[in-house]
């Protein structure tokens, strides 16, 4: 499957922005889906992750409360709806998609195909 991540940019601190991540090639329910974040010099983190039919969700605890994740079946979209954004959420955010439907995975090994990342920065 290929994904494609859109939706990053400059927004100020506390604004909102709405990644989305596009899938092709594949069959999108047969896949969790999660995002990621890279911010320069550190290893890349978890951000969120949602089931094949979006009824269980997990989010890290830096944007629990703050950050939500969804999908469209339909469209084979996942979303990332960031309210509250803060400076240290400065990073590239990339989503993947996890063969694992049972489980939602947190560490970027466990996850089989990545999109090339959008750029989210934040200024204070």
């Amino acid at each position: 499957v290929q994904l494609q991540a859109s939706g990053g940019g400059l927004v100020q601190a506390g604004g909102s922005l709405r990644l989305s991540c596009a899938a092709s090639g594949g069959t999108f329910t047969r896949y969790s889906m999660g995002w990621f974040r890279q911010a320069p010099g550190k290893e890349r983190e978890f951000v969120a992750a949602i089931k094949w039919n979006g009824g269980t969700t997990s989010y890290a605890d830096s944007v629990k409360g703050r950050f939500t994740i969804s999908r469209d079946n339909f469209k084979n979209t996942v979303y990332l709806q960031m309210n509250g954004l803060k400076p240290e959420d400065t990073a590239v955010y990339f989503c993947a998609a996890s063969t694992d439907m049972v489980v939602l995975r947190k560490r970027e090994r466990e996850y089989n195909y990545w999109g090339q990342g959008t750029q989210v920065t934040v200024s204070s």
